[in-house]
């Protein structure tokens, strides 16, 4: 595997840092066009049939729950956060800005290490980063948030019951959602937001984003 200096040369070469449209208190290395890094990814890693890179793009979910997090910050302020499918980071950053004791961020992309990791740093703070498949796993945490996980619709079906079973333990689980078809439809809305995104992976320019929270009991 390639060490985490060379994955983060490879960001800093193939993105730019930018504000994030919705959250501009917020940067991050940003590819100003996906499929080209995309191309560069596989070719660079010697795999083809790679997902997107998640970790390139604020994507509408988690530019939304970034934004609540930022005008809801006592919703982690002094509590142990954990980020599920952090992609960029973007979220993770948001909820450390916010005040949280401590924010894990987690993802299954060795890339998306680095990736949190440069733009923890371009934005002044510090996380914790775990790469693994956690789902399934108990955590050590008092808030989740993930920020678009609801896409496909066997990677849903496993989250579901998870992360439920998490609200069940007393973990609070919040998610964004910008009307994903495989999001469940018993999670409670705390927000609706238009957020801006890239017509090339949305079909769109922008797209209304809902804040969630599952709440089990």
């Amino acid at each position: 595997m390639e060490s985490l200096a060379e994955r983060e040369a490879f960001i800093r070469a193939h993105t730019a840092l930018a504000d994030v449209p919705f959250v501009p208190e917020i940067k991050l290395h940003t590819a100003t066009d996906v499929t080209p890094l995309w191309r560069a990814t596989q070719a660079w890693l010697g795999t083809f049939g790679l997902e997107v890179p998640f970790w390139c793009v604020p994507w509408a979910g988690g530019q939304a729950l970034a934004r609540w997090v930022l005008d809801h910050p006592e919703s982690v302020r002094g509590l142990r956060v954990v980020d599920f499918g952090a992609g960029s980071g973007l979220v993770a950053i948001a909820c450390a800005r916010a005040g949280a004791r401590s924010v894990r961020a987690i993802d299954v992309d060795p890339l998306a290490e680095a990736a949190c990791l440069l733009n923890a740093e371009a934005n002044g703070v510090s996380l914790a980063v775990t790469i693994a498949d956690v789902v399934g796993s108990a955590l050590e945490a008092d808030v989740l948030v993930a920020g678009d996980v609801w896409y496909e619709r066997a990677s849903a079906l496993r989250f579901a019951p998870w992360l439920a079973s998490l609200s069940r333990a007393g973990i609070r689980v919040l998610t964004g959602d910008p009307c994903r078809a495989y999001v469940p439809s018993s999670l409670v809305e705390l927000a609706r937001y238009d957020v801006p995104t890239s017509a090339d992976l949305e079909s769109t320019t922008v797209r209304v984003t809902r804040v969630l929270e599952i709440r089990e009991v």
